[in-house]
C-alpha cells in the first residue's frame, strides 16, 4: 500500500465513522428531532453519487467507506420517521 493509498483509507474510516455518535445518541434517548430530513436526504443523495462513482472508477476504497456511511445515514433516517411518530 503507497501512502496515498493510507491516507484514503484513514480518511475514509473517519468520514465513514463520524455519524456512529450521532446514531447511538438518537437511539439512546429515542429523539431524532434536531437531525434536518432535508440534509439527510441531500446527503443520502451524495452518498449514492460517490458509490456509483466509486464503481465507475472500480476504487474499492469508495465504494466500502461510502456504503458503510450510506448505512450509517439510513439508520438515522429509519430512526427519525420511527420517533417522529412517538
Amino acid at each position: 500500500m503507497n501512502y496515498t493509498t493510507i491516507v484514503g483509507v484513514i480518511a475514509s474510516v473517519f468520514t465513514a465513522i463520524s455519524l456512529i455518535p450521532q446514531l447511538t445518541k438518537i437511539i439512546q434517548t429515542k429523539k431524532a428531532s434536531q437531525v434536518s430530513l432535508t440534509m439527510l436526504l441531500i446527503l443520502l443523495s451524495g452518498l449514492s453519487m460517490w458509490i456509483y462513482y466509486g464503481i465507475l472508477k472500480e476504487d474499492l476504497i469508495i465504494i466500502i467507506s461510502t456504503s458503510f456511511s450510506l448505512t450509517i445515514n439510513l439508520l438515522i433516517l429509519f430512526f427519525k420517521i420511527k420517533y417522529k411518530r412517538q
